[in-house]
């Protein structure tokens, strides 16, 4: 379901959507230990923790704020009385303007698919409002006429995600798939008839490459009997050891002389160095490109988990823990830790903290995509002359047996599976095929179309009719994404309202008239999103 229009308010009314302040950009980078190539980006760790510490109070002010004045928003926006509003994440832009995105309960039930951002200017005006859904919600009554799935503990919602609103029982059944990747089964059901109306796993996956980072920097932390290896410049990511199991946190990593891993599988240290390598570099990547401190906005670092299983051949992130977790491969030789893995994984706690697009259909596509991108984009980033960037995603994992890569963003139906174009059946494609649409949008939009060669690597990206597209360059290219997920996109943005989301961004950024804008617009056209 498409966003909301941008609608205009009262402008006193709505001036007590104005957040009290500015969210402080900051970020930390260091390297004391040494491990398995990217250049050094050491910055004063005591500035840099004290300024992150300052800039996650001022976050944590500006949504306490946010809260303080939902009820006036709330009428602003004209909800009904039994509607109310937690606000969830503020973002205010150098020009003063404020972005607070808010979740919706009603009549005290969580309203699924009831999220909804406000964009406000510094001087009060309301320039729109982005929603998840456009229609009105209420429902005739609060007692589900089932009670056996309360009875069973399932979680009483308003389903708002497609359709009319419903009152609806939310159960969560836990299990491992047949490939060893734990699962958290959400499924929604009618309170009334028991029909099943939803369902998604909320455990997200990827893959990618491993072990080719060659010798990096790593930040460790001094113990009682030598070095642990938690990076506190960094919000204080720790990197722990699995041992083949499957629950728990783990051991946390510890060195005598902070020289971790010798780049070979057969050192345990080895797929730790990489899982703490590419976490920081895709917490650098955040700071210094994103202008966001830490996935969550407040500073506080994520964790990862090594060795998950046996012969485990993938990835995943889950947002219950906060946590990456890697499995070491065919053979358990080929763990899955490398930076555009990290890149991707941590992407969906980024994505978790501000749209929340849905796992599932359209938007469940869009979210893999966004992990495709930004983790494509950490891969450039770091600029390591063993892993150099490219829009290959897993080229390095061999998982096909004949050296070709998991997916291709510049003709992603090269993989044999993923979508180059959008068609009305978009949304019936598994997530990590249907995210083609929105890879592809995204080379086309960094990089342009027709025949050339990045990094030693040969790409020809065709448009859907026939069209020339030129490239504006990769960084301003996911500065634009990043703008549109944190600000415009909701919990179920599809294809058509990620093309709006995108022009609003750009319009912000470089202006309704730019290149920029102009191009994105073109690069929708050329996947077939009008």
């Amino acid at each position: 379901m498409n966003p909301h229009k941008s609608s205009v308010l009262n402008t006193k009314r709505a001036a007590a959507m104005v957040a009290a302040a500015a969210m402080v950009v900051v970020g930390v980078q260091a390297g004391t230990g040494t491990a398995t190539a990217a250049p050094d980006k050491a910055q004063n760790a005591g500035s840099a923790q004290a300024q992150s510490a300052s800039a996650a109070a001022v976050r944590a002010n500006d949504i306490k704020s946010a809260q303080a004045a939902t009820t006036s928003t709330a009428r602003a926006l004209g909800l009904g009385g039994g509607e109310k509003l937690v606000a969830r994440d503020v973002i205010k832009d150098a020009d003063g303007t404020v972005h607070t995105r808010y979740e919706r309960t009603y009549a005290g039930l969580p309203v699924l698919g009831g999220d909804l951002v406000t964009h406000v200017t510094k001087s009060g005006k309301v320039k729109g409002v982005d929603r998840a859904t456009d229609a009105k919600i209420a429902v005739a009554t609060t007692t589900p006429k089932l009670k056996s799935a309360a009875a069973a503990g399932a979680r009483k919602v308003i389903f708002a995600v497609s359709g009319k609103p419903t009152l609806a029982f939310e159960t969560v059944k836990t299990g491992v798939k047949k490939d060893g990747t734990p699962s958290r089964l959400h499924t929604v059901t009618d309170a009334a008839t028991g029909k099943q109306l939803y369902s998604y796993d909320e455990i997200e996956t990827g893959s990618g490459a491993s072990m080719y980072s060659g010798e990096v920097p790593l930040t460790s932390t001094k113990g009682g009997s030598g070095f642990e290896l938690t990076d506190g410049e960094r919000g204080g990511h720790k990197t722990y050891d699995l041992k083949g199991g499957q629950t728990g946190t783990g051991t946390l990593f510890t060195d005598a002389d902070d020289k971790w891993g010798n780049g070979k599988a057969d050192d345990p240290q080895t797929a730790a160095t990489d899982a703490a390598y590419g976490a920081a570099m895709t917490w650098d990547f955040y700071k210094d490109e994103l202008k966001r401190n830490g996935i969550a906005g407040d500073g506080k670092a994520a964790y990862s988990r090594v060795h998950y299983g046996k012969a485990y051949v993938n990835a995943f992130w889950d947002d219950s823990c906060f946590c990456m977790t890697y499995g070491d491969g065919i053979g358990n030789t080929h763990p899955l830790t490398a930076i555009d893995v990290a890149g991707h994984e941590m992407t969906h706690g980024l994505t978790a903290a501000t749209a929340n697009l849905e796992y599932a259909g359209e938007s469940g596509g869009l979210n893999e995509a966004t992990s495709d991108i930004l983790g494509t984009a950490v891969e450039f980033f770091a600029k390591n002359k063993e892993d150099v960037g490219d829009y290959l995603i897993g080229e390095k994992i061999d998982i096909n047996g004949d050296g070709t890569p998991l997916r291709y963003m510049d003709k992603p139906s090269k993989d044999g599976q993923s979508l180059d174009y959008w068609s009305d059946k978009a949304g019936d494609v598994d997530v990590h095929y249907s995210s083609g649409i929105a890879n592809h949008f995204f080379y086309l939009l960094a990089e342009g179309s027709g025949a050339k060669e990045i990094n030693g690597v040969k790409y020809d990206s065709p448009t859907q009719d026939g069209s020339k597209v030129t490239g504006i360059g990769q960084q301003k290219a996911y500065q634009i994404w990043y703008k549109a997920l944190s600000t415009y996109m909701t919990s179920t943005t599809d294809y058509k309202a990620a093309r709006e989301a995108t022009l609003k961004a750009a319009t912000d950024l470089f202006g309704a008239d730019s290149t920029e804008a102009k191009t994105v617009a073109a690069a929708w056209t050329g996947v077939n999103v009008k």
